[in-house]
């Protein structure tokens, strides 16, 4: 086995929204570097191809994270599990004016990208948290660079979601140094990946997207160094860097330019 698939001997990555994009680049990754998988996803099909593509264990659970009662039952399957890394990736988007894009996508968005990710994100770290003095183990919660601006006209709901999970995965980690807790979490911020996205949204990126192999490798790189806000590409830190300096009215503004050209 080679240093990379050694430093995940022995341990659990539990990863959501496995069965494409960068959630199945995750497990393709963790997989390299020996971790037992548990993949989750509504497409058992995928996950099962993921499964017979690796060769580490896999458990394979089949859930459609959109109902809060399917969120709940995924933590009570996984109670007797040991989770060390949690991929907490499900997630989608939308493109439109928000006066016209559907009610009930927004509201599915909505489930998936806030409830479920808060629900099993609050249920993962409880179960890290109570393992040993201080516990341990890292928690990626996968936000977006929308969710490190102020807003996104034409994405308005998307942005609104991903500014959620950045926000609570700060706050909880200052929670966790208080503690003194083990517990390592993070949120990855990135700009446009190359994946199914895109077509879930109904967008057509303005901006040339990174590689979902690319986006892995930094985000990787990023937890071993337990960096809280992990954005990767070149390109994208000097975007977020520099919007930080422009008022936020308009920062808008320049989004809503942007998430104009996706819509065709």
């Amino acid at each position: 086995m080679t240093e990379k698939g050694k430093q995940g001997e022995g341990k659990t990555a539990l990863i959501t929204g496995a069965t494409s994009g960068i959630g199945r680049e995750f497990a393709r990754v963790l997989a390299q570097r020996g971790y037992r998988l548990i993949l989750v996803g509504r497409r058992h099909g995928r996950l099962e191809e993921i499964k017979e593509s690796v060769s580490v264990p896999v458990r394979i659970i089949t859930a459609d994270l959109s109902q809060e009662s399917q969120c709940r039952q995924l933590l009570h399957d996984l109670d007797d599990e040991q989770i060390d890394l949690f991929i907490n990736d499900a997630g989608f988007g939308d493109c439109g004016r928000f006066v016209r894009t559907s009610l009930d996508k927004d509201v599915s968005m909505i489930h998936v990208n806030i409830i479920a990710m808060h629900i099993l994100f609050k249920g993962i770290l409880k179960k890290m948290t109570a393992r040993g003095t201080h516990g341990s183990g890292q928690i990626l919660n996968v936000a977006s660079a929308a969710g490190l601006m102020p807003g996104g006209p034409f994405m308005a709901t998307y942005y609104a979601t991903k500014a959620y999970v950045t926000s609570l995965t700060r706050a909880v980690s200052v929670e966790l140094r208080e503690m003194h807790s083990h517990v390592h979490v993070s949120a990855l911020c990135p700009g446009p990946v190359n994946t199914e996205f895109n077509e879930h949204a109904d967008v057509v990126f303005a901006l040339k997207g990174i590689s979902a192999q690319q986006c892995v490798r930094e985000a990787m790189a990023g937890l071993a160094a337990h960096r809280l806000i992990i954005v990767p590409s070149f390109t994208m830190k000097i975007a977020m860097a520099g919007q930080r300096l422009l008022p936020a009215c308009l920062t808008v503004h320049l989004a809503g330019m942007q998430q104009k050209r996706k819509m065709g």
